[in-house]
């Protein structure tokens, strides 16, 4: 019987965490619906095999963008098929702890929390997106000690210092992976004046994506509609191509880490010159971005181990501290009897 259930709910895939078993299930974002009736046809996988392939009577939508809900109803006929998928028939309705950025207003943790209830929960909790990723990362946040994690999911990066189980300074900025997928449409529709689609974009992202100089380089074919033509054509897209593509988001991704590092207390500056960055999400994972953020800090980076699963795994270790959270409490950063 599933009584606790950890989810990161993310603009391009949801992870789930059963209390202790760990993750158990990873599925994109992603539902297909009839237009007319409104039923749901696939979620997850199968749904994101449609997406820009359906006709005009088939809907394939992701409900989350930069984050946040953008389809209230969409998300909560994913969130209940997902918790279907893992519970099986909910006799008893679990509590669900929900992972959310950390610029989230009290308006869009409403909608998070009226989702995950409507969707089966008996009772949903918050917690930040930040504090979930260090603590899946094997960070003790306890400590009256300095930690910067970099968290670059699919809609946002959160940028945050940690110190004694909270947040000292943080941002929470919307560049993030699908603005890396938007920059590579936007670069071969400019450069090459080639429209490619975003599965497209995403694949030439995970296998060629580059942010700092490589000694390796790669090289990509890519196919999409000639603008100028309308015909079907093949392009070559390089690592130093995509690098080029990169480099707005990129830019603005290391201003927000500079912003971050400005406001922080000079004694937790101190301790994270000494601990390093810890970078987590799928974003991090992109070729040469610790490198990066080491070579424009000056501070030690490095990427997490799983670094894609950590918020999920910080998200289900805080079903611990259920029993501890004060009655009303429903974003736990904001719970101060601990």
């Amino acid at each position: 019987m599933i009584r606790e259930v950890g989810i990161d709910l993310g603009t391009a895939s949801v992870l789930v965490y059963v209390k202790n078993k760990g993750i158990v299930l990873r599925e994109p974002s992603v539902v297909a619906v009839e237009r007319n009736s409104g039923k749901v046809l696939a979620v997850g996988a199968e749904a994101q095999k449609m997406l820009g392939r359906t006709p005009s009577s088939i809907m394939a939508v992701r409900p989350l963008r930069d984050g946040v809900i953008s389809d209230y109803e969409m998300t909560e006929k994913m969130i209940r098929y997902f918790l279907k998928k893992v519970c099986g028939t909910m006799l008893f309705r679990p509590k669900i702890m929900v992972c959310v950025p950390s610029g989230i207003t009290e308006v869009e943790e409403r909608a998070v929390i009226d989702a995950a209830n409507q969707a089966g929960a008996k009772k949903a909790y918050l917690v930040e997106e930040p504090i979930a990723a260090a603590i899946g990362a094997g960070i003790d946040i306890y400590k009256a000690n300095g930690n910067m994690v970099i968290d670059i999911g699919g809609g946002t990066t959160d940028i945050a210092v940690i110190s004694l189980g909270d947040v000292v300074v943080s941002s929470s900025i919307k560049v993030a992976g699908d603005k890396f997928d938007e920059a590579i449409i936007k670069y071969c529709r400019r450069k090459h004046n080639v429209l490619i689609g975003e599965r497209t974009a995403e694949k030439a992202k995970m296998e060629i994506g580059c942010v700092f100089p490589q000694e390796e380089k790669f090289s990509l074919d890519v196919k999409g509609r000639c603008l100028m033509t309308g015909l079907p054509k093949v392009v070559t897209l390089t690592t130093d191509e995509i690098m080029e593509a990169f480099e707005e988001c990129v830019t603005g991704i290391v201003e927000a880490v500079h912003s971050v590092l400005e406001r922080t207390p000079p004694e937790l500056v101190g301790d994270i010159v000494v601990n390093g960055i810890v970078m987590t999400g799928g974003g991090s994972l992109i070729s040469g971005f610790a490198e990066l953020i080491q070579y424009k800090t000056g501070i030690e980076t490095r990427v997490a181990e799983d670094a894609i699963s950590c918020v999920a795994k910080g998200t289900g270790k805080c079903l611990a501290y259920l029993s501890e959270i004060s009655e009303g409490t429903q974003n736990i950063a904001r719970n101060r009897e601990r």
